[in-house]
């Protein structure tokens, strides 16, 4: 059983160990990193599971970015802690901060990720949408929180230091 809550600024250092953990050294060197220097993340949105000990089992963040002026959420990183793994608690995080996403008046979401996971949430394959170099671009996914919000949306996706 699982306890979803806002991340708070008490949670920071133990979401950035859960990070450390799951990803590979160098994370904060990958592009979708640069979109998020100077930028707050969506506090709403971005979430931690504790376990019934108050132990951190997964986290997720979300980040605004532009893409040709329209606003966009960045989704990541999302990880779950190993002891956790294949126990549906990343797919509960990403559920359940689409949901809110939604609710929270946001018309589109993107990331960088495996295909065959996110398609099981209704991701697809972004078209004329770059990420900074270098990112594969058959990694780059959306999803539609609003219909057609994707809609002849192309170019370069930048940080959106307004929030």
């Amino acid at each position: 059983m699982f306890t979803l809550t806002e991340e708070s600024p008490a949670d920071w250092w133990e979401v950035e160990a859960l990070y450390d953990l799951c990803f590979a050294p160098g994370r904060e060197a990958l592009s979708s990193y640069r979109l998020r220097d100077g930028v707050d993340k969506v506090a709403e949105l971005s979430l931690v599971a504790r376990d019934s000990d108050g132990t951190v089992g997964g986290a997720i963040r979300y980040w605004p970015v532009r893409i040709s002026g329209h606003r966009a959420l960045l989704l990541g990183p999302v990880a779950v802690h190993p002891t956790h793994q294949g126990e549906g608690l990343g797919a509960l995080l990403i559920a359940e901060s689409l949901n809110k996403a939604q609710g929270s008046g946001w018309d589109r979401v993107m990331l960088v990720g495996d295909p065959p996971y996110y398609s099981r949430f209704g991701f697809w394959k972004l078209e004329g949408v770059e990420m900074p170099p270098p990112t594969n671009p058959d990694r780059v996914q959306g999803l539609e929180l609003t219909e057609g919000a994707w809609d002849g949306i192309t170019g370069a996706v930048t940080r959106d230091i307004d929030g």
